[in-house]
């Protein structure tokens, strides 16, 4: 299984994004999101700064001509829309008391 690697950064956090086209007798494709810095941040699509997805091969060739971070971007921004990301944006600018 090889992976494909790759580093961007969405909204001030850096990702690590690692991919394999073709995983698991080559039926599925993996792919594994990941928080570099700060390191366990949380994302829209994870409380844990980590995320693994499989989904069928040949996906993100097809919806994004392989573009693995534009794949991941999108996924984030669309998840960031959802009300309680957004409420935990708000709440984490602020300093809570309690």
């Amino acid at each position: 299984m090889t992976y494909q690697v790759y580093k961007f950064v969405w909204q001030g956090i850096e990702i690590k994004a690692r991919y394999t086209p073709k995983d698991f007798h080559k039926i599925i494709a993996h792919l594994e999101i990941e928080t570099i810095n700060p390191p366990k941040s949380r994302l829209p699509i994870t409380e844990t700064g980590y995320k693994s997805h499989f989904h069928p091969i040949g996906a993100i060739e097809r919806d994004y001509g392989g573009d693995v971070i534009a794949c991941v971007t999108d996924w984030l921004n669309d998840k960031a829309n959802d009300k309680n990301w957004k409420r935990y944006v708000e709440a984490s600018k602020q300093l809570e008391l309690f």
